[in-house]
């Protein structure tokens, strides 16, 4: 058996972030191409329904590697966008598996002189042996992409979208930016189809301001949450009503959402508004209407003042939702948030153990946290809590 080498013409390009995924083995396909030149090159489409499908592709991906260039010299295989090598349905077929064990056999023996491999995929078993023998002869690229648990995801993803909107010959404002990214999400896909739709919108127009934004880009469901908390935050009751009405149908339409969720968010608002609050009347930060030197006050932050518990502490949050807490968190008094604390945990008791119409019981603390009564002056002050 000849020894595998590391510098075999082999790589797998796989990870939850399909965008990148797809974008990256283009690339390596198209730069292989271009060095070896030919025209004999071959895609082979590795999407399959069920295991049926998969023995194909491999049959195909068999003939592939053993069929030489029709003028010679040298060609590139791409096994596309192949869905079985994780734990999808086709992937646990017995049939499917022995026969991925069997071809990673034959890779360890394969002459790679004329012949490049790219394999792309979604997420991988790593603990596989066809893995494993990709990553002995050739190499691997796992793309992770974003998770909204990892404290600098806005970061990566207003970056991606500057170097998008750049190749369109697009600028951005960074209020617009923070909040393209904050409807967007995590999902680089998603937002590469949202920065696409506002090149589009905008036109001629070299730069794009938030209110294109706001006009154009879809929100995602944590963005609707958003912007529910967003109507709390602002003390703007009929706007608070219209999305928690918005929410509530939503709820009736997605099993995999709930009344519940929709108070655990508010709760989560109503806590950043306390945090935020508590900031200022320690003049750790200012209200700033420029998105650009709000962030610059965060990198000022006592560091070792601030709660390890990402819930609490502001520097592992999304940059934007504190920028947008920490001027809402004026509309309200301390006393007032404390008091929107318990109401809204009064509002979980309701839901949870009584039989009531959860519309009705969110609608209810919302408006008594809202409200204002006739003539009521504000007591509290910008000071820090005992």
């Amino acid at each position: 058996m000849p020894a595998a080498s590391p510098k075999a013409p082999v790589l797998l390009v796989c990870g939850d972030d399909e965008f990148a995924v797809k974008q990256r083995a283009r690339e390596v396909f198209q730069k292989w191409s271009a060095e070896i030149g030919g025209m004999d090159h071959e895609i082979i489409d590795a999407s399959v329904n069920n295991s049926g499908e998969a023995l194909a592709a491999l049959a195909k991906l068999r003939a592939a590697l053993q069929t030489l260039p029709f003028f010679g010299g040298a060609k590139v295989i791409w096994l596309q966008n192949c869905n079985f090598l994780g734990e999808e349905r086709a992937a646990a077929a017995q049939a499917v598996t022995e026969d991925l064990s069997d071809l990673s056999g034959e890779l360890k023996n394969f002459p790679w002189r004329d012949v490049r491999l790219l394999v792309s995929a979604g997420k991988v078993d790593k603990r596989k042996t066809f893995y494993k023998t990709l990553e002995k002869i050739g190499s691997v690229e796992i793309l992770a992409g974003w998770s909204a648990e990892d404290n600098d995801w806005s970061e990566q993803a207003e970056s991606f979208a500057l170097d998008s909107l750049r190749q369109l010959g697009k600028d951005i404002s960074g209020e617009a930016l923070a909040r393209l990214v904050a409807h967007a999400g995590s999902n680089p896909r998603a937002l590469r189809g949202e920065i696409e739709k506002l090149s589009l919108y905008v036109g001629e127009l070299p730069r794009i301001q938030t209110g294109d934004v706001d006009a154009i880009v879809t929100r995602n469901k944590q963005a609707r949450a958003f912007a529910l908390g967003d109507a709390l935050g602002n003390r703007d009751l009929p706007r608070l009503l219209r999305c928690l009405d918005e929410e509530l149908w939503e709820v009736r339409r997605d099993s995999q959402r709930s009344e519940i969720g929709l108070l655990y968010g508010l709760i989560s608002k109503v806590r950043l508004l306390i945090l935020a609050r508590e900031m200022l009347a320690r003049k750790w930060l200012k209200p700033e209407p420029d998105f650009s030197r709000f962030k610059a006050q965060l990198s000022r932050l006592p560091a070792g003042a601030l709660p390890e518990d990402k819930k609490f502490n502001p520097l592992a949050m999304n940059p934007y939702v504190l920028f947008r807490a920490v001027p809402q968190a004026l509309h309200y008094t301390q006393a007032e948030l404390i008091a929107a604390m318990d109401l809204l945990l009064e509002c979980n008791q309701s839901l949870i153990s009584r039989a009531l119409d959860p519309s009705l019981v969110l609608q209810r603390a919302l408006v008594r946290i809202v409200s204002r009564p006739a003539g009521a002056a504000r007591k509290d002050t910008l000071s820090p809590a005992a």
